[in-house]
This record gives C-alpha cells, sequence and structure tokens, in this order.
C-alpha cells in the first residue's frame, strides 16, 4: 500500500489496517516455519506496510504535539 493511501485514512482506519496487517505477517510467518508460503516475498511487502503506517501515525503524532 502506497504512503499517500495511508494518509489519507482516518486514524481509527489506519489503526485497523496496521494491525490486520501484522494479524497477516503473524500468520505467514508461522506458515514460514512450517514451509507452506505460497508467497514468500508477501512476507517482505507486509513488513515495508507496516513499517509506512507507522511512520504516517507517528507523522500525525508530531504534527499535533
Amino acid at each position: 500500500m502506497k504512503a499517500a493511501k495511508l494518509k489519507e485514512l482516518g486514524k481509527e482506519e489506519l489503526v485497523q489496517q496496521c494491525a490486520d496487517m501484522q494479524k497477516e505477517l503473524r500468520t505467514l510467518n508461522i506458515r514460514k516455519s512450517a514451509s507452506q508460503v505460497e508467497q514468500p516475498s508477501r512476507i517482505r511487502s507486509l513488513r515495508r506496510d507496516i513499517a509506512r503506517a507507522k511512520t504516517v501515525m507517528s507523522e500525525r503524532r508530531s504534527q499535533q504535539g
């Protein structure tokens, strides 16, 4: 997901999106340990998307206070 699209989301939506991505990442990491991952590249993209979402949240916090 692009950073611009994440910036368009509201606070609650952004937090929910980040939580969903983290849940999916945990699931994929469990499957990876059992060697059942169909798209190993999805793990990398999820990690990066989570980082983008956390960056947007951090930017918003720094602008408010």
